[in-house]
This record gives C-alpha cells, sequence and structure tokens, in this order.
C-alpha cells in the first residue's frame, strides 16, 4: 500500500498510482471472495472521481454492466460482487495518496461526493448487468431442460446422446426408475416455482440424486429411483411431499411402475398417464393411481370389441329397469369393491341393506344371473367394469 507520492518523475507517479489501485483490488478481492479481474476499470472510474471529480462515461458503465453480467456467467453472486464494489471503493478512499488529502476541505468533500456518486452509477449498472445475464440463463436453463424432458418422456431420442444430457440432471440410467404425474386442483400462481421446490422435497428423500420435477401439459411430472422402499413408492413420496401444504387443492397423483434405462422412464410416463386417464373413467378416488394395480383394466381395453359384446350380453337387460341401468351398476360396483358383503356396500353407499339387497335380487331376475355362483360373479364383476370402461350407459355401446 502506498504511503507517500515519489515526485520524481510522471513515470513513477503512475507507478504508485497502479499499485495504489491495485492494493485495493486486492484487499477486496480477498474480503469478498471474488475474483480481483471482475472489477475491470472501476478503481480507475473511482480514482477519477476523487482526483478530478468526474462522473463515470456511459461507455463506462456499459463496461461495468458486462462485468455483471460476466458475474453470473461465472456463478459469483450479486451480494458477492456488490460486496466486492464496496469494498474496492471504501479502501481506495481510505488509502488516497496524501497529496490528495492535503487539499482544502471543500476539495476532499467534493472529491467524496464525486466517488460516491460514482460508486452508485457503477454498482447499479453492475447489478443490472448481473440480473440481466442471470435472468437469461435462467430461460436457457428452462429450454433444455424442457428439451430434455421431452426427449425423455418421448423415448425416441438417441440413448447416448441423452444420458450424456441427462448427467447435468443426476439422472443414472444405469438404474430403473420410476415416474408420477401430479395434477393440482386448483391454479397454481409460480407453477416454476412450485416444481422447484417439489423437486428439493423429493430429492431429500432420495439423497440428492436421480430425481427430476418438470411441468408439462398442465402437470408435474417426477422421475424419481425405482428402488422403492417396501410398501413406498414414488407416488407415495410425491404425495408426503404435497400433503401438509394442500397447495392447488386437491391433487391428483398417479404412478407408473419402475422400469430400467432410458426408455424405462418413457414407458413408466405412459402407464402413469394412462393411470390417471382410467382413474378419471373408473371414478377412482384413491390418493395415488398406480399402474400396477390397473393391468386388468388395460388388458380389458385392448380388445374392445369383445369388451363390447361383454357389457351388450351381460348388462343390457339392466336397461329395463326402472330408473334405468344406472342405479343397478353402481350397485353392482359398489358390491364388488366392498368385497361382496351387502352391509358395507350399503355403508359405503349411504343406503339400506334392504335397497341393496332388492337392488341385486333386480341384478340377477333381469339378467339371469346367479349370484351365488363364483364363474357367474366373475363374469359379471369384468363386465361391470367393462361398462365403467365404454362409459355405459352414459354414452351408447359403440359399433363393432
Amino acid at each position: 500500500m502506498l504511503a507517500a507520492v515519489d515526485s520524481s518523475g510522471p513515470d513513477a507517479e503512475a507507478a504508485t498510482h497502479r499499485a495504489w489501485l491495485d492494493a485495493a483490488a486486492a484487499g477486496a478481492a480477498r474480503h469478498s471472495g471474488a475474483p480481483a479481474e471482475l472489477l475491470g476499470a472501476y478503481l480507475r472510474l473511482l480514482a477519477d472521481a476523487a482526483v478530478h471529480g468526474r462522473r463515470p462515461e456511459p461507455a463506462e458503465l456499459i463496461a461495468v454492466r458486462e462485468l455483471g453480467r460476466q458475474a453470473a456467467t461465472q456463478q459469483v453472486s450479486a451480494r458477492r460482487m456488490v460486496d466486492l464494489y464496496l469494498s474496492a471503493a471504501t479502501r481506495l478512499w481510505r488509502t488516497v495518496p496524501p497529496r490528495l488529502r492535503r487539499r482544502d476541505r471543500d476539495a476532499v468533500s467534493a472529491a467524496a461526493e464525486a466517488v460516491l456518486a460514482a460508486v452508485d452509477d457503477a454498482v447499479a449498472a453492475l447489478i443490472e448487468g448481473h440480473d440481466a445475464e442471470r435472468r437469461r440463463l435462467i430461460r436457457q436453463e428452462e429450454g433444455i431442460r424442457r428439451e430434455f424432458v421431452d426427449d425423455l418422456l418421448r423415448g425416441e431420442a438417441d440413448l447416448t446422446r441423452l444420458a450424456e444430457r441427462a448427467e447435468p440432471f443426476g439422472l443414472d440410467f444405469a438404474v430403473a426408475h420410476q415416474v408420477a404425474l401430479a395434477v393440482p386442483g386448483g391454479t397454481l400462481v409460480d407453477a416454476q416455482a412450485f416444481a422447484a421446490a417439489l423437486e428439493r422435497s423429493v430429492a431429500d428423500r432420495f439423497g440428492g440424486r436421480d430425481v427430476l420435477v418438470a411441468g408439462r401439459e398442465g402437470r408435474f411430472v417426477v422421475v424419481g429411483p425405482g428402488h422403492e422402499a417396501p410398501g413406498e413408492d414414488l407416488g407415495d413420496v410425491v404425495r408426503t411431499a404435497l400433503g401438509g401444504a394442500r397447495k392447488g387443492g386437491r391433487w391428483r397423483l398417479a404412478a407408473g411402475r419402475a422400469h430400467p434405462g432410458a426408455h424405462g422412464i418413457a414407458r413408466s410416463y405412459e402407464e402413469a398417464r394412462e393411470a390417471l386417464r382410467l382413474a378419471e373413467v373408473l371414478r377412482l378416488d384413491a390418493d395415488v393411481v398406480r399402474a400396477r394395480d390397473l393391468l386388468v383394466y388395460r388388458v380389458l381395453g385392448r380388445d374392445q370389441a369383445a369388451l363390447v359384446d361383454l357389457v351388450e350380453a351381460t348388462l343390457a337387460p339392466l336397461a329395463q329397469a326402472r330408473g334405468g341401468a344406472g342405479p343397478l351398476l353402481d350397485t353392482l360396483h359398489g358390491y364388488f369393491d366392498a368385497g361382496e358383503v351387502a352391509t358395507e356396500t350399503a355403508r359405503r353407499m349411504h343406503l339400506s341393506v334392504r335397497t341393496i339387497s332388492y337392488r341385486l335380487a333386480r341384478v340377477a331376475e333381469l339378467t339371469g344371473s346367479d349370484l351365488a355362483d363364483p364363474a357367474t360373479r366373475f363374469a359379471l364383476h369384468v363386465a361391470v367394469l367393462g361398462a365403467r370402461l365404454l362409459n355405459w350407459p352414459e354414452q351408447d355401446l359403440p359399433w363393432h
């Protein structure tokens, strides 16, 4: 640090001037932990303000704004940059060469005001550049993430390239993954911020890796490890993460099965989508709808012609009942869901046992079915499930 000005010539004075600025820059860098290079010509700008009372030129502030952009690119926080710039200004003023300190009071006061004005202008430009670059980087990262998620869930991208792109997101295709879908019941104020918070919560459960959350088609796609704990899968983890806040109203959750590899993620995603669709059609009210629990519905749905034949042959006579087939079909569905116990069916449907018994007898009468026969009950149960898939009797059965 310079203690006095050497008057032996202009070269010596210039060297002293540089040493003054270099000492202030080095001290500020140590204090803030930010690179001294990010000061650029900022200290020369302040020195000119201290010596000549000059305000920064527009071109100089543009250069400082660019330094703010560089800091954001290097992931140096705005707070640390402000600390660097204010610390540098403080050190520069404290170590002003004696010849400047010996000026009269008015000159020193004017120099101080000029330095403060220059610091204010420079820090404002710095933050403006930092914020602009940070927003650009966020948009870029969002675009990269969105493109990666789209390719991942389509399952059509080159696997080698996809594996390389997965590394920054912490996904390892060597292990199995599972996909869960979360659909909010209402509108979220900031879906992007909510997705980030959900990702942090789920990642904490799995040790911080192999978790990715993204918004897609009005839903939150959650990719997580497939090696779930006994009795708990990704759907349960997401339900727990969403449970306390109840943000977005009541959520609908679905989970695909765990599959290995990148294509396994796309497969699990499609299973979760199908589970959501079936849950809506079948009016399921489970906290988490799991694809593994709905495999029988997928089997039924693969041969629609046979399913229509079964529903038509088995359940069509119910339409002759007073009030149509709807009440009797609902009773059958509730009866099978309740383990074929009339008292439990009545409790769940908020009806009397006598009403349930009457309706079951009416079904037997109209269809000619013997509900005491296991084979008949099985066929009737499958037909009831098929009716739900076909949305009958609300919609006419399709021609085939």
